[in-house]
This record gives structure tokens, C-alpha cells and sequence, in this order.
């Protein structure tokens, strides 16, 4: 009975210890840029007064993402960190979706000015991300994932390195792409044990409600594997292909001029302008489109979309709408 304690203290320590390796094993995924002139920090959030460093976070199949990291809002008097919160983006967006607006207007400084420590990812293959250790965006490998992946690898990389960096359960916000990223990766044990709680904007699993003619005619067409067929993994729409692309799924019944509007549905007409512009000065809608265009566009999975195929809803309820992708 005399060694029991002992034998007990023993294996506690041995706890102890694989406890700190797995958090040194996540945390060295990840680590903290030095300043620079570009990125989300520099052009969206720092000219506001906000505090933010940039954060690089290696996948475990090698992709290396971005991590923007707001501690505090610009009015703290402690400069003291609260709760992690994370933010995760949607489809064809980045994480500077929640900068776009004025700081009273826009979530992630909402956050930080309410006293949540921000963390805000941005997955592989968008504007702000870092590219892959060994690919480069011209290699078919590095476009062959899905939003399975962004789960499975991304939001679990990006989870676990904001986890072992806080010490913190996680609270966790998603939109479109987001929620039903968050929701595959909620069914991983290790993952959830890092949430505190989940905030689901716009919930993507049917596409009954989608009112935009350019997604179901792409749908419908099958674009995806259109594609794939004739050996293109990036849709880009700047590209010369991509322009041929939008001149066959385009009629004289559908406007693509406005390709943004096209596939989303009308810009919010309160944006501000000057937020919204890519040297910070007004200007009107055309400039925000074309800046949209450039950040948020180019660089899209081509199965990322078409995966967001009618399959069983998330929600009990068949008659709840959910928002456009």
C-alpha cells in the first residue's frame, strides 16, 4: 500500500509531462512575424490605433497560414488580454472580412474594443496566407483539398496554436465557409476540447435557398469537374481562362459585370468607402469591386464551391433559410 502514492505521483508526472510536449508540439507549428509594411495588421488594423502582430502557422501537410492577433482594443487602459476568441472567414474571403467596415461597424474591433482577445485565421489558398513548405501555387498538388481539408488541417492547425499560445478554451465565431468548417472539425475530440463555445453566421449545407443564378448555373453544369477535366485547379477570374470561363456561364439573363454581386447578392450599401478602399482613400463602388476582386477572388479551390451540394441539412428545421454562400 506504502508505494501506491508513489507509483500515483509517478504517473502524474509522466502526465505532466506528455501534456507539455503536445503543447510544445502545436505551439511549434506556429510563430510570430516580425512588422512588416503588408498583410491585414498594416493596411486595415494598425492605421486605427489597434494593437496587432502576424502570425504563421504550419499545417500538419504543409501549408503555412496566416494568423492576425489583436490583444486588446485601442481604449484599454490595462493592455491586458481577455478571452481568446478566433474568427474564421468564408468562402472566397480572407480574414480582413472583419476589418472591412469603420472600427465601430466591424466585428474584429468590435471584439477587441469589448474586451476579447482576437484571433483572426485565414486558410490556405487566400490572399493573406503564406503559401506551402514545398509547393508552389502553380503545382496541381497544392489545389487538391477541400473544405474536408480546411477542417481536418487548417482550422485544427490554426485552433491549436491559438489554444497552446492562450493556455485558453477558445471562443470560437464562423461564417459560411466557417460554420461548416467548425462543424466537421467539432466532431474531432481534441478539437473540441479547445472550444468554450461557437458562434455559426450564416450556416452553408443546402443550396435550396441559393437565390444567385451564376452558382446554380455553375452547379448545374457540373464546373468543378469541367475544370479538373482539362487540368485547372485555381479558378481565377482575372486570368485569360477565367474570362473565357465567365463568358460561357454568362447570358444576356445574368450580369457578371459585377461579379462579386453576381455570386453573393447586392454589396452592403452601408460599407464605408474609405475602410473599403485599397489605399484607404473614398471612392465609390466601381473601386471597391475592383479592389474585391483582386483580394478576395483570385485563388479559389475549384471544389471548394461545388461541394456546397444539397446533402443533409445541419438543421432539424427544413424550412430555415440559410445564407447565401
Amino acid at each position: 500500500m506504502g508505494r501506491a502514492p508513489a507509483l500515483l505521483s509517478f504517473l502524474l508526472h509522466i502526465l505532466f509531462l506528455l501534456g507539455r510536449v503536445r503543447c510544445s508540439a502545436v505551439a511549434a507549428l506556429g510563430r510570430r512575424l516580425p512588422p512588416s509594411t503588408d498583410g491585414v495588421c498594416a493596411r486595415l488594423i494598425r492605421p486605427l490605433g489597434y494593437p496587432c502582430s502576424e502570425h504563421a502557422v504550419e499545417t500538419e501537410d504543409g501549408y503555412i497560414l496566416s494568423v492576425q492577433h489583436i490583444p486588446y482594443g485601442r481604449r484599454a487602459l490595462a493592455k491586458k488580454s481577455g478571452p481568446p476568441i478566433f474568427l474564421q472567414h468564408g468562402l472566397f474571403q480572407g480574414g480582413d472580412t472583419w476589418f472591412m467596415n469603420s472600427a465601430e461597424e466591424s466585428l474584429g474591433f468590435i471584439l477587441a474594443d469589448s474586451g476579447f482577445d482576437v484571433w483572426v485565421g485565414n486558410v490556405r489558398g487566400t490572399h493573406w496566407s503564406y503559401g506551402h513548405v514545398t509547393l508552389s501555387e502553380n503545382d496541381k498538388a497544392f489545389w487538391d483539398w477541400s473544405w474536408q481539408e480546411l477542417a481536418q488541417y487548417d482550422l485544427l492547425a490554426m485552433i491549436g496554436y491559438v489554444y497552446s499560445t492562450t493556455n485558453s478554451k477558445i471562443f470560437y465565431v464562423g461564417h459560411s465557409q466557417g460554420t461548416i468548417m467548425a462543424l466537421a472539425a467539432f466532431t474531432m475530440p481534441n478539437v473540441v476540447q479547445m472550444i468554450e463555445s461557437a458562434a455559426l453566421l450564416c450556416p452553408i449545407s443546402y443550396l435550396d435557398h441559393i437565390s444567385s443564378r451564376f452558382v446554380l448555373r455553375a452547379v448545374g453544369l457540373h464546373l468543378d469537374q469541367l475544370l479538373l477535366t482539362i487540368g485547372i485547379h485555381q479558378l481565377n477570374f482575372r486570368s485569360n481562362m477565367g474570362i473565357q470561363i465567365l463568358d460561357s456561364v454568362c447570358d444576356g439573363h445574368m450580369d457578371c459585370n459585377n461579379l462579386l454581386a453576381a455570386i453573393t447578392g447586392p454589396l452592403n450599401r452601408y460599407r464605408d468607402p474609405c475602410r473599403s478602399a485599397p489605399f484607404g482613400f473614398p471612392n465609390r463602388g466601381k473601386l471597391l469591386l475592383q479592389w474585391v476582386s483582386r483580394k478576395l477572388l483570385p485563388g479559389v479551390r475549384t471544389s471548394s464551391i461545388i461541394h456546397k451540394k444539397p446533402e443533409p441539412s445541419f438543421s432539424n428545421d427544413p424550412h430555415r433559410h440559410l445564407c447565401k454562400v
